[in-house]
């Protein structure tokens, strides 16, 4: 096993998280996983696991043992009649869709980016934005965890508690090295871009998300336009050298839109003229993808980001309030609001938990002042009942949580049986979940 003392400092994708473990230790089997394991358990030291680096808050935080899966990836097996496929925590999700295509599969859930592993986006909680679909912790079947004892276990439907709460971890429940994902047959989306005013929007909410299988708004509030963006299916041919698509996904993402952004940072009055640009960019032609290929990408632009989950029908009102308090409080919204919907899960950690939710997404540039922007919106939400997206920034307690999730409490207990030493916690989740950390 590759283990190094003393590594280069880590940090997460968006910066805004840095810490400087003592070791790092990158495993390529079960065995491996299991002695790093005992290794830190015998020693009484802390382990966190790595992925891709997206959790906007301090899940991967350790000044003592990182452990990378990032040697321990691909698709173990496939069972082709029940369509479900075993696959190493360590696979990064843009690689894991390439992979099952060529096995004839494909999955109902996907990640935003493709350098997200499996298993973090698995442990942070990624939801989808989809009309009868979840988390992705709803296409799981089974695990297999690794405790911090060094035994290892495989967890299936059939053991209730320990399914519906491992699943959806934080990471805090054993290291996940193996995940069964129910798959389906591949498919294509449509994917298409139409531009709205805000007020419009709204008032045909529920309509817009009745009507599409995947629907994601990204809203402008400086400039009150929302930039609709939906995927449905089709049995379309798939669109050939997509050039305006590529344009867009790179130039606007990457280029235009970071470069409006510095801009309207020293001049906040050109906002609203940015956000024009932006919705002339946006028009294009609808294009046809293979499912795999419709979501994932890769993003230089680094920001900070947040996420709470309200209950469905509290969306049109609670995106008003937002609108309200933006222009009465002046507050720099740069960067577009997102509004995503699923349906709800069982997962006890869930945002979506037993509930339809729509997903609020807040985002900021890192090296701006968004700790006030971030705070007031939250107010909003709170009074929705707002549940947070684990792996991006929030401000709750654990005696908040604890109303916000039913089973939270129940989380707590079983983690203090799985791991009574806390080897897989840190500061941060200790006080996220209400216990001790010594």
């Amino acid at each position: 096993m590759q283990r190094t003392l003393l590594p280069k400092p880590w940090r997460n994708w968006a910066g805004n998280v840095r810490c400087q473990p003592s070791h790092c230790a990158y495993p390529a089997t079960l065995e491996e996983v299991q002695s790093e394991l005992m290794r830190c358990t015998e020693e009484a030291e802390r382990l966190r696991v790595v992925g891709g680096g997206h959790a906007h808050t301090p899940l991967s935080f350790s000044d003592e043992n990182h452990m990378s899966l990032a040697h321990f990836t691909g698709i173990e097996s496939v069972d082709k009649p029940r369509r479900r496929a075993w696959v190493r925590a360590g696979t990064r999700l843009g690689r894991l869709g390439q992979s099952l295509a060529q096995r004839g599969l494909a999955l109902d859930v996907h990640g935003d980016y493709t350098q997200q592993t499996l298993g973090g986006a698995l442990a942070g909680g990624l939801i989808n934005s989809a009309n009868g679909l979840s988390s992705l912790a709803s296409l799981v079947t089974g695990f297999r965890v690794v405790l911090p004892n060094g035994t290892a276990h495989t967890v299936t439907q059939d053991n209730g508690d320990n399914f519906d709460a491992g699943r959806l971890s934080l990471g805090v429940m054993g290291v996940i090295t193996h995940i069964e994902l129910q798959c389906r047959t591949p498919y294509r989306l449509v994917t298409r871009r139409e531009n709205a005013r805000f007020d419009s929007v709204i008032d045909r909410l529920e309509r817009l998300r009745r009507g599409h299988r995947h629907l994601t708004l990204y809203w402008h509030p400086a400039a009150g336009d929302v930039l609709l963006l939906s995927r449905n299916l089709t049995r379309a041919p798939v669109t050939r050298f997509p050039g305006r698509r590529l344009a867009q996904d790179f130039i606007a993402n990457n280029l235009v839109g970071p470069a409006w952004d510095r801009t309207t940072q020293r001049a906040p009055g050109l906002t609203p003229l940015a956000h024009r640009i932006n919705r002339l960019v946006g028009r294009d032609r609808p294009w046809v993808t293979e499912s795999h290929e419709a979501f994932g990408r890769i993003r230089w632009v680094r920001h900070v980001e947040s996420e709470y989950a309200i209950p469905v029908d509290a969306a049109p009102e609670a995106l008003r309030q937002i609108d309200h308090l933006i222009r009465v409080l002046h507050l720099p919204a740069r960067l577009p609001i997102t509004v995503r919907f699923a349906s709800a899960d069982t997962a006890w950690l869930s945002p979506a938990y037993q509930q339809e939710v729509a997903l609020i997404g807040l985002r900021a540039p890192p090296d701006t002042q968004h700790a006030d922007y971030f705070a007031a919106l939250w107010e909003v939400l709170d009074r929705h009942g707002g549940r947070p997206h684990w792996a991006k920034l929030h401000d709750k307690s654990a005696h908040e949580l604890r109303q916000l999730y039913p089973r939270f409490d129940d989380f707590v207990a079983l983690r203090q049986k799985v791991d009574p030493c806390g080897v897989l916690l840190n500061r941060y989740l200790a006080n996220l979940l209400g216990v001790g950390y010594e």
